[in-house]
């Protein structure tokens, strides 16, 4: 049966060899399919950022922000994110525990007529899940590769508030 509640969460995403950090406190929508899969629903804080243009022929100017819309689907054996709506790129990434995943990105440049696909791929080394019947908080430690190069480890939490 699926029921849905909103609900405050906090969402980090931390490398444990890199000075990457960032947070973010929203609040989201979690509906409960079936006993542990979860699907949850939250808009990003729309980023304003500068357009890509290349030296000597267009201008830098301000981008619009967009809201970017994250989707996390996840079960006791596997975990989706996906990242859609801001225009310029989205990403999906799948994480099961003692697999190599998929992580996938989508690049384009309307003004150039450019649109490129990037795969990497993420070797899930622990995945935590707490809260019974509703989901309290989710722990995910990966490692991201490109071919034979591993490209840093990273950690990503989810708390969901009361």
């Amino acid at each position: 049966m699926l029921s849905y509640q909103r609900k405050l969460v906090s969402l980090s995403f931390t490398s444990t060899d890199l000075p990457i950090c960032s947070m973010l406190k929203t609040g989201a929508t979690l509906y409960h399919k079936d006993q542990y899969q979860f699907h949850i629903l939250l808009h990003e804080p729309a980023i304003t950022d500068r357009e890509a243009s290349l030296p000597g022929i267009l201008p830098m100017s301000p981008t619009s922000a967009k809201p970017r819309l994250l989707w996390l689907e996840v079960s006791l054996s596997q975990i989706i994110i996906t990242m859609q709506g801001n225009g310029k790129y989205c990403y999906r990434h799948i994480w099961e525990k003692g697999v190599y995943g998929i992580c996938r990105y989508w690049l384009q440049n309307d003004l150039l007529k450019l649109h490129y696909q990037l795969q990497i791929r993420n070797f899930t080394s622990n995945l935590l899940i707490q809260g019974q019947p509703i989901l309290e908080y989710l722990r995910l430690e990966y490692e991201l590769w490109s071919q034979q190069l591993q490209m840093g480890n990273y950690i990503l939490e989810l708390e969901i508030h009361d």
